[in-house]
């Protein structure tokens, strides 16, 4: 089905980016390639550039910026083991995004919780209006 094609014919960034399940649709791909997220050979590219065998492909998503290396082509979208063939991430670039990854939860330990768990009850609510209004009469 979506089986990487070796030497198959020529595939658009866009297409590929597809294929190998970076993004959900060819135009998020395409949006995201206009938009500077992706990085052909250390270049911005356009979403019509044809992909080859061995480049190195700088793709941000969110928070996480993966490099990878091309290793196969494929023109249609398959299971998530066969996207996982068309390429391989490399090893500096996963340790940066790990390393982001525990900083940023390191992070979200140490702000606490922003919301709270539940919403209040009515009594608590008349409770937090009672201590509103005591607060602002001083």
């Amino acid at each position: 089905m979506g089986a990487p094609a070796e030497g198959s014919t020529k595939v658009r960034l866009d297409k590929w980016l597809w294929a190998a399940r970076f993004f959900k649709t060819r135009t998020l791909a395409k949006a995201a390639v206009e938009g500077g997220k992706v990085h052909y050979n250390q270049q911005r590219t356009k979403p019509s550039r044809t992909v080859e065998i061995g480049a190195t492909l700088l793709v941000r998503q969110g928070w996480d910026q993966k490099e990878v290396r091309v290793l196969g082509l494929s023109e249609q979208r398959g299971n998530a083991t066969a996207a996982q063939a068309l390429y391989a991430e490399t090893p500096a670039s996963a340790a940066r995004r790990e390393a982001a990854a525990a900083e940023r939860r390191l992070e979200r330990a140490a702000a606490g919780p922003i919301a709270p768990l539940h919403r209040p009850s009515k009594k608590q609510r008349r409770q937090i209006h009672r201590f509103q209004q005591r607060d602002s009469s001083d």
